[in-house]
């Protein structure tokens, strides 16, 4: 009989092994385990984690009441553990690393009195240690614009280092900080927090190197100095105020030729412009226009004319920071009338010209003609013949040919024996022969 018991037994014992499991077995599942830590840290300063337990279906579900239900067990190798302290529902522990690198920490939440059951919840977090210093740099601006790291130029700005400390590990350092602000300025000083001014637009990256030197007493070694370092950096896109537009085009076009006119931005991108073709110069109301992401300074804006006209391009663009707007005036004339009116000019010279040339020929030939006239006209005294000329002929004459006329012949062929001397004499000699 004695060898039947020891069954019966073995199972009694199993079973009340099982009772205290049962709470934790029903909540299973039902509970979540979220891990905070304030670290990254550097090495030898002391980093806090916590572990709270909380519920998984968004708080329908309430935690026991009793305090004493579950236990959190911790595994944090080769961490130094500090201490820890168990509070109702989570659980903290303090730890070092002497030695950089990356460190799983994992928690789990089992029943009270049995350690070798199954958790309730678990989690795991990889803590890193490093041997340099650990912050970040601050950039800020007292204008806010909505793209990150996006700031104005010719505005201050403040950029701060922020040491990562929540231990107090650095409490008795000095510190050193080199500064690079990417367009060729340097400086080094002992605070933290400096002043800049960026006078050009473009993207730079601020450096600052960070030297953390204290005294430190052992028993070994005695006195000395300990120095950690470490570098930081920010990306920063310095933008300005949109100043104008610049239209480079035609103001003169025929329709249905295709008009491509440059908009240049006097501002930083991205822009929103507006655009929209009207009789006048007038500015843009809401919704009138045909919208446009531009990415950089220049756009190329393209329009095809189907009517003749005088047009006004009204174009506005705004960026983060402001918005202005520009005109453009243009003419578009008829395809086939704008060869006609551009050689119209030329037509009209050259008609000019041949009529002046027609002019003149005709003027030169009736002043040969009445010198020809006034040449065979008879000098001698007035007779039937020779009737007196016209009063405007000879008032011509008189003008024209008045040095050259003389009052009687005889005077006329005496200027001709001068002038004529080699001519046959006008009367011949009476030769007398005698018989």
């Amino acid at each position: 009989m004695a060898p039947a018991l020891w069954p019966r037994l073995g199972r009694i014992l199993w079973l009340a092994c099982l009772l205290p499991l049962a709470p934790a077995r029903v909540a299973a599942g039902l509970y979540e385990l979220h891990l905070t830590t304030d670290g990254p840290a550097t090495t030898g300063a002391e980093v806090t984690i916590t572990a709270s337990l909380v519920a998984d279906d968004n708080g329908s579900l309430v935690l026991p009441a009793s305090t004493r239900l579950y236990r959190f067990r911790w595994i944090h190798t080769p961490l130094l553990l500090t201490g820890k302290t168990d509070e109702a529902f989570s659980s903290t522990i303090r730890v070092v690393g002497n030695v950089p690198g990356d460190f799983p920490v994992s928690v789990w939440v089992t029943a009270a009195d049995c350690g070798m059951c199954q958790p309730v919840a678990r989690s795991l977090l990889v803590l890193p240690i490093t041997e340099f210093l650990v912050g970040n740099l601050v950039v800020t601006q007292n204008t806010s614009l909505p793209w990150p790291s996006s700031y104005l130029t010719k505005t201050v700005l403040k950029v701060s280092f922020l040491l990562h400390d929540p231990s107090n590990f650095f409490k008795t350092a000095s510190f050193l900080y080199s500064w690079d602000f990417g367009d060729g300025t340097q400086m080094v000083t002992k605070d933290a927090t400096v002043y800049y001014n960026y006078s050009i637009v473009g993207s730079f990256t601020v450096k600052v190197k960070v030297v953390a030197e204290w005294e430190q007493v052992t028993p070994d070694v005695g006195k000395g100095f300990l120095q950690k370092t470490g570098d930081f950096s920010a990306s920063l896109k310095l933008q300005e105020t949109l100043r104008g537009i610049q239209v480079l085009g035609p103001t003169l076009i025929q329709t249905f030729q295709k008009m491509i006119v440059t908009l240049n931005f006097l501002g930083s991108p991205p822009l929103n412009v507006c655009w929209r073709l009207k009789p006048e110069c007038l500015p843009l109301g809401e919704g009138e226009c045909h919208p446009v992401s531009v990415g950089s300074t220049a756009y190329n804006l393209t329009h095809i004319f189907r009517d003749p006209g005088d047009y006004c391009f009204s174009i506005q663009a705004e960026n983060i920071i402001s918005k202005t707007h520009q005109y453009h005036k243009i003419q578009v004339w008829p395809s086939s009338i704008q060869p006609a009116v551009f050689a119209f000019p030329c037509a009209t010279l050259i008609t000019m010209m041949l009529a002046f040339i027609m002019y003149m020929t005709l003027r030169n030939a009736a002043h040969q003609k009445d010198m020809v006239e006034v040449a065979d006209f008879d000098f001698s005294p007035m007779s039937d013949k020779n009737p007196e000329p016209p009063t405007g002929v000879r008032c011509c004459c008189q003008m024209c040919c008045g040095p050259f006329l003389l009052e009687t012949p005889s005077e006329y062929l005496e200027v001709v024996r001068e002038n004529h001397g080699l001519l046959p004499p006008l009367y011949k000699s009476v030769k007398t022969y005698t018989v």
